[in-house]
């Protein structure tokens, strides 16, 4: 059960699988490739090779190097959905080796709420990266930039070079399966890497492969990860105003997690395809502390394999020990924290 400032809404009840095959999902998340790859294929390209003049190695600088970091542990995994509103300032109140892992273009918003991200990840290649670090946020373009010094940029390798001379902290870099032998060959040309990140074609999904595939995280719980414009709002693409809430353009309508109407893209409903598509195919156990969006959910029901839950008590259910610290390490002491006791 979530709660807005006055009404307190109800999670829809849980159904055995989507209403939807796992064939069609797949085929709905790749739906853009060809024409992404043809309004991109240059311009990757020149990035990447742009990128390997400065860095010297994609592989001297590979995501690889973090390996099995978080293994066994659980992740929060930060889209910049609108619902990130509702939970970003109990963040920084995790446990100490609960990752945390961010889509870029919430870094204003992390660093003023003090989130103290582990990871930021990027994927696009335009120049709208570089805005993104800053976009909507309360200080000044130096300010963040010189914040990013304390932080780790996770980067395909195809990022836009201006965004990677401007970041002042670490950087590792990735590579994404592209459906297209000519291309990759290209990309081959400039230097072989092969340390791969699947996304389904958006940076939240490269968030959460990262998370599995390298850092070794057997939970997943997501924020931000709404899919959905905002109920809140008439439109509200970010936890921020910013410049694309004036017109939405073409929209469609669903349910959201709680049955309520809400707008949405047919890109965003295509990235909530392949989410869901990955929940019943990759094993792991996937926890959706959004409190909002379309995330597992349809008409039917929400899905069942996606566990649906209020932050503060996923974060509370991996530190739950923690309030019995002072007993254990004072076992003769009273003090207030002697008399806690958990049921």
């Amino acid at each position: 059960m979530a709660k807005t400032s006055t009404v307190v809404l109800e999670y829809q009840p849980t159904i055995p699988a989507p209403p939807v095959s796992l064939g069609n999902m797949y085929k709905a998340a790749c739906s853009a490739d060809d024409v992404t790859i043809d309004s991109w294929a240059d311009k990757w390209v020149a990035n990447i090779k742009a990128n390997k003049a400065k860095f010297g190695s994609f592989g001297e600088h590979s995501i690889g190097q973090e390996f099995g970091k978080f293994a066994g542990k659980p992740c929060i995994i930060a889209g910049s959905g609108p619902s990130l509103a509702k939970n970003v300032a109990i963040l920084k109140d995790r446990p100490k080796d609960m990752c945390l892992i961010s889509c870029l273009h919430n870094f204003h918003y992390m660093e003023d709420n003090g989130a103290n991200v582990d990871y930021y990840v990027t994927l696009d290649a335009g120049p709208v990266t570089i805005e993104e670090v800053y976009e909507g946020g309360t200080k000044s373009p130096e300010e963040y930039w010189a914040a990013t010094e304390k932080r780790t940029l996770v980067a395909y390798i195809g990022t836009h070079p201006e965004l990677l001379r401007q970041w002042r902290g670490k950087v590792l870099f990735y590579n994404a399966p592209i459906p297209s032998l000519d291309l990759r060959n290209r990309i081959n040309e400039v230097e072989p890497f092969y340390t791969w990140i699947s996304n389904g074609g958006n940076v939240l999904g490269a968030c959460m492969y990262l998370a599995k595939g390298y850092l070794g995280s057997h939970v997943s719980i997501f924020v931000g990860a709404d899919f959905s414009f905002s109920n809140e709002y008439s439109v509200r693409f970010h936890p921020w105003e910013s410049k694309y809430d004036a017109n939405a353009g073409n929209v469609l309508k669903t349910l959201d997690i709680y049955g309520n109407t809400v707008k949405t893209w047919g890109s965003y409903w295509n990235f909530k395809m392949w989410f869901d598509y990955v929940v019943y195919t990759l094993p792991g156990i996937y926890i959706n502390a959004t409190e909002g969006g379309i995330f597992g959910a349809y008409k039917e029901g929400n899905i069942q394999r996606l566990i649906q839950m209020d932050l503060s008590y996923a974060i509370e259910m991996f530190s739950m020990h923690e309030k019995l610290r002072y007993q254990a390490e004072f076992p003769g002491t009273y003090s207030r924290e002697s008399d806690i006791i958990l049921v």
